[in-house]
C-alpha cells in the first residue's frame, strides 16, 4: 500500500485544502486539488509499471527510450471522481475508460446498500485497472463496482486510488477481492462515524466539486 501523506511533500498542501471548510467554498480549487492528487498518484503508479525500450528518432540521432508497455484502463465512479480521474488521464493519455454510476443508499442506519446505475468499460480482460474513486469509505461501493466491470473479462491487477480512505474500507476490499490489487490513497484517516462517513475526511466531493443536487 502506498500512502502519499507518509512523507511530507506539497500533496499534503493539497490535501489540507481538500479538507478546509473554507477553501472548500472554491468549487474549482477544489477540483484543482483533486486533478493535482490524481496526477501525483499517477506518477506514482506508474513506476510499478511494465516497460519496453524502443528506438526513436530525435533532431540529430537515434537513440533508445523507454515507453509504457501496459494496456490500461481507467475507471471512475461518477459524479466526484471526475476531477481526480482526470489527473489520471493526464498522465495516461492512451488508456482505454471506463465509467460507473454507483450510489449509496442511507434509508437505513443499519445497513448500506450500494445501488448500481450506469456502467460502460471497454474490455479488461489481461488489462491494468485503474480504479480511482477520491473517497473510500466501506469499500462496498468498490466491491460492487468490480464485480459490476467483471462482466467484461478479469484483468492482470487493479491498482485502487484514493484521495482518502478509512482502515474499515481498505480491510473490506482486502477480505472480498481476490484479483491481485494494489492501494494508492493521498492520506488513511481515523475511521468511520456511525453513518459511515469518513473522519475527519473531507465531506461530499461531488457537492464540493459540482454544486449540492436535489
Amino acid at each position: 500500500m502506498f500512502v502519499l501523506a507518509d512523507t511530507p511533500s506539497i500533496a499534503n498542501q493539497f490535501l489540507s485544502e481538500l479538507r478546509d471548510v473554507n477553501i472548500q467554498k472554491d468549487a474549482m480549487r477544489f477540483r484543482l486539488n483533486l486533478k493535482r492528487l490524481g496526477e501525483i498518484l499517477a506518477y506514482e503508479i506508474s513506476k510499478n509499471l511494465n516497460y519496453k525500450i524502443e528506438s526513436i528518432q530525435t533532431p540529430l540521432i537515434k537513440t533508445n527510450a523507454l515507453r509504457l508497455d501496459e494496456k490500461i484502463v481507467l475507471i471512475t465512479v461518477l459524479r466526484a471522481s471526475l476531477p481526480f480521474y482526470q489527473g489520471f488521464l493526464e498522465f495516461f493519455d492512451s488508456a482505454e475508460n471506463g465509467f460507473i454510476g454507483a450510489f449509496r443508499s442511507e434509508e437505513s442506519k443499519e445497513s448500506i446498500e450500494i445501488h448500481l446505475g450506469y456502467c460502460a468499460s471497454p474490455s479488461i480482460e489481461g488489462k491494468t485497472l485503474i480504479l480511482a474513486d477520491p473517497m473510500l469509505a466501506t469499500g462496498k461501493s468498490f466491491i460492487s463496482s468490480i464485480q459490476s466491470l467483471l462482466k467484461n473479462g478479469t484483468p492482470k491487477k487493479i491498482h485502487i486510488a484514493c484521495a482518502v480512505a478509512a482502515p474499515e474500507g481498505i480491510k473490506y476490499i482486502q477480505e472480498n477481492l481476490s484479483i491481485p490489487h494494489q492501494f494508492w490513497i493521498g492520506a488513511v484517516d481515523n475511521g468511520l462515524n456511525e453513518h459511515s462517513y469518513i473522519l475527519p475526511g473531507l465531506g461530499d466531493a461531488g457537492d464540493l466539486a459540482f454544486g449540492p443536487k436535489l
